[in-house]
């Protein structure tokens, strides 16, 4: 049974936890800290959009259209679905030559009721542009537009989502050779923006970010083109994310010292590029917000070298004060003992 990474208190009792397991590997594939069943296969879903975005720039796809900072990070991202990301998105599917028919990823209402409100009071419904993932897909539409040989791009293009188009073949073989992970004989799903997703395990997941971190392992071209996504991100961390994101909230205090990615069901990853490390994990009940977002703080503050502002900040996503409707605190949510026990004897001195 894996151990229990984050409880949530009331009062003076714990009243809930949330099991799971995580790695933090470096490039090497040295396993720094393991916790849980690691060698189990997991859909790490939305948290590989880096790994899927290295085509993107490696083919020159990016380069070719001027893709900006803002633009290759809205590639890397699970987005709100606010006004930016959708001008972004739509931004980035004109430099290709093409509007948002091309997109396969399927329609949602922004992730924040403000916006959705805004929306329905003008009487629209949401598109394509609004999905979380539209910025990854039109990544895909740009590295298609580099690969059409003259063919129309919207041609070219459909059943891009497909296993067996070439877009997604060259996107699925980047996410092997980066993770080391045969996806031939792994478990095989469809995510929820319609391209398939992998049974991964977390030791390989946390090696391929330590490899985004680092280059080493890499390809050349590919090693370049992490690089490059990360920088981007460090300068448009709205975009990965959007307004009061733990995404973009910790990218945006932290720069570049840290890339984290949130993913479905409870998945996280993160690559540490000072020290050389990748981090994946999985929260067994699948919860994002009450825990894996609670972990993900609790091993920034224990492998990132952060001032007391800093440190005060990352405590507060790692041991997060929860109150009811009148304001009253209730409660903590909290990384558990055997968490913190864990990971400090492992940490750097702080800046």
């Amino acid at each position: 049974m894996n151990p229990v990474l984050v409880e949530a208190h009331r009062g003076n009792a714990v009243e809930s936890t949330h099991r799971g397991a995580l790695a933090v590997v470096d490039a090497r594939g040295d396993v720094v800290l393991a916790l849980g069943d690691t060698q189990r296969p997991i859909f790490p879903r939305s948290a590989v959009k880096v790994l899927q975005a290295l085509p993107l720039v490696a083919s020159g796809a990016a380069d070719a259209l001027g893709l900006s900072d803002e633009e290759l990070a809205l590639a890397c991202a699970s987005h709100n679905g606010e006004p930016a990301h959708v001008a972004t998105a739509a931004g980035m599917l004109a430099k290709a030559g093409v509007d948002a028919r091309v997109l396969e990823c399927g329609a949602h209402w922004p992730y924040r009721e403000a916006f959705q409100r805004e929306m329905a009071a003008r009487g629209e419904t949401p598109g394509a542009l609004h999905n979380n993932c539209s910025g990854k897909h039109a990544g895909f539409i740009c590295l298609a537009c580099r690969r059409a040989g003259g063919q129309p791009l919207f041609d070219y293009a459909k059943g891009y989502v497909k296993a067996t188009h070439p877009v997604m073949r060259e996107v699925s073989q980047a996410l092997q050779a980066a993770t080391g992970w045969d996806l031939s004989k792994a478990p095989q799903g469809i995510d929820g923006c319609s391209i398939p997703t992998f049974g991964i395990p977390l030791q390989h997941l946390a090696r391929a970010f330590a490899r985004v971190a680092t280059g080493t392992g890499l390809a050349p071209d590919d090693a370049v083109a992490a690089t490059r996504l990360r920088r981007a991100v460090a300068k448009a961390p709205f975009m990965v994310g959007g307004t009061d994101r733990f995404d973009t909230r910790v990218m945006q205090r932290l720069g570049e010292r840290v890339f984290c990615k949130v993913g479905a069901e409870g998945v996280y990853c993160a690559a540490l590029p000072g020290q050389g490390l990748g981090v994946a994990m999985k929260i067994d009940d699948g919860n994002n917000a009450r825990a894996a977002e609670v972990t993900m703080a609790a091993l920034i503050e224990a492998y990132v070298p952060l001032d007391e502002a800093e440190a005060r900040f990352l405590r507060g996503l790692s041991d997060v004060r929860l109150s009811n409707w009148n304001g009253i605190e209730v409660g903590a949510l909290r990384a558990s003992a055997a968490l913190r026990s864990a990971a400090p004897a492992l940490s750097p001195a702080r800046a």
